[in-house]
């Protein structure tokens, strides 16, 4: 099983270098944001997993905040919601060969871990993309967990939110690790499950929101999981 699990993993990893390739191939011909679609589509048809969205996407939402868990969880995001989405992060990924070529093309923006400097990019790179129609798009723990427990947040999504006001909806997805693993090198193609919470107006007189948003979304994570096994 497990040498067959690792099959899989090496298709599903050669299927989404493809994707990325075709992206960066018709990013110039196709209009935006259809590239970063177009290629999520292709690696979901390739690698036969599937989506299902409960609840229902805010159309006048500014930021979208997504817990972390699989290399996956960018192109269901991309799937879920037709909008034109800048995506947050490290700084390092942008420089990776090919791959930053990705991040680099749709203008996404990048953040410098532990730097104040940083923090005021975001801000006035935020400010640019929002203006351009763009919804920001965060994974707040910062890297992967696929543990079933959400890392802390980091502060830069509460600081551009709380600075523009933003209108912000949180996105649960379901043990999107069990269906693909870069560590375990591990693949199986399942229905993954998007939960959209109600949006809300970042007050940046509550100091709390973002901690208290991070209680909710593991409490829908963990009542999804424990209401239906067929997510474990």
């Amino acid at each position: 099983m497990k040498m067959l699990a690792r099959i899989s993993w090496a298709y599903a990893t050669l299927v989404i270098f493809t994707g990325m390739t075709l992206m960066i191939a018709i990013f110039k011909i196709v209009p935006k944001p259809y590239a970063q679609k177009i290629a999520s589509k292709f690696i979901q048809l390739l690698t036969f997993w599937s989506y299902k969205k409960i609840g229902t996407e805010n159309p006048q939402t500014q930021m979208f905040l997504v817990n972390h868990q699989s290399d996956l969880d960018i192109g269901v995001v991309e799937l879920l919601s037709k909008r034109d989405l800048a995506w947050v992060a490290k700084k390092e990924l942008f420089d990776i060969p090919f791959f930053g070529l990705t991040l680099r093309l749709p203008n996404d923006i990048p953040i410098e871990r532990e730097s104040k400097s940083s923090l005021v990019k975001l801000l006035k790179a935020s400010k640019e993309r929002l203006d351009e129609g763009r919804v920001i798009t965060i994974f707040p723990e910062g890297t992967r967990s696929s543990t079933g427990q959400m890392l802390p947040f980091k502060p830069g999504a509460k600081l551009v939110a709380d600075k523009y006001a933003l209108r912000v909806q949180p996105i649960v997805l379901i043990a999107t690790a069990s269906c693909y693993n870069i560590k375990k090198y591990y693949y199986r193609p399942r229905k993954i499950k998007a939960i959209f919470l109600d949006s809300f107006i970042a007050d940046k007189e509550d100091k709390e929101w973002m901690n208290n948003l991070k209680i909710t979304m593991q409490k829908v994570y963990d009542d999804e999981l424990a209401n239906n096994t067929s997510n474990r």
